[in-house]
């Protein structure tokens, strides 16, 4: 036995292992049941409910809002009109100077900001090293839950690449309410193609040591910033 195994522990694979008291409960569980019989023939029954309780399209956003200032998010609400504003005076009172966007975000948005604007692109990657050195970074999401305070990105010409929202250390995120917030897991799942490389955020990067000392910003952005914009802040032109 090694270290910090007790008496009656299996760590092999051998009769008396552990791994062999599972299987042979598993094989006895199943003993009954015919060898042409598939998992496929019995549908799983799943009535259960998808959302908990009734919320208006205000009340899931109102809802959205809490549960992202609870998760430390900062949460900021505006139009389609005043989106390009609001994002020139959040990134002036960061102090940002390099703000990398995926390459189909809308050109309009930072189209005020003094900042200088790095696309990103699959034909021209920014190398880790190279998103290390923005100060910000802008994108749209997939959609929003209202009931757990998550965004969820898929990788889309307005999310871009995954290393985009995970290096550089201040991430604001733009969230139609008209058509992006759902109240639940449930309900997103059909809205999201598995194939898609999806990440799912609930509030900046953060992680505790085992007296539960909390530290931000060790698997992402240290700040996230969640931008709830009414209206459709989407023009035509994008990032080249």
């Amino acid at each position: 036995m090694g270290p910090g195994v007790g008496p009656g522990v299996g760590v092999g694979v051998g009769p008396g292992s552990s791994k062999e008291r599972v299987l042979g409960r598993l094989r006895r569980a199943l003993s009954d049941v015919p060898r042409d019989e598939h998992p496929e023939d019995h549908p799983v029954v799943r009535d259960y409910l998808t959302t908990h309780g009734q919320h208006t399209p205000a009340e899931s956003v109102d809802l959205l809002a809490r549960n992202l200032s609870d998760y430390r998010a900062v949460v900021h609400h505006t139009d389609a009109a005043g989106l390009p504003a609001l994002l020139s005076r959040l990134l002036a009172a960061r102090g940002a100077r390099r703000v990398v966007v995926p390459s189909g975000l809308s050109g309009t948005w930072l189209a005020g900001a003094e900042v200088h604007v790095v696309p990103d692109s699959a034909s021209a990657a920014l190398s880790p090293d190279e998103l290390d050195t923005v100060d910000s970074v802008v994108t749209g999401c997939a959609l929003a839950i209202s009931e757990t305070g998550t965004i969820v990105l898929d990788g889309s010409p307005d999310q871009g690449r995954r290393a985009i929202s995970l290096v550089p250390d201040h991430h604001l995120c733009v969230v139609r309410t008209a058509d992006q917030v759902v109240d639940s897991v449930p309900q997103a799942l059909p809205r999201l193609d598995p194939a898609r490389p999806l990440t799912w955020i609930s509030g900046p990067s953060a992680t505790s040591d085992i007296e539960l000392d909390r530290v931000e910003g060790v698997h992402g952005p240290r700040t996230l910033e969640v931008i709830l914009v009414a209206g459709d802040p989407r023009p035509a032109s994008a990032y080249p």
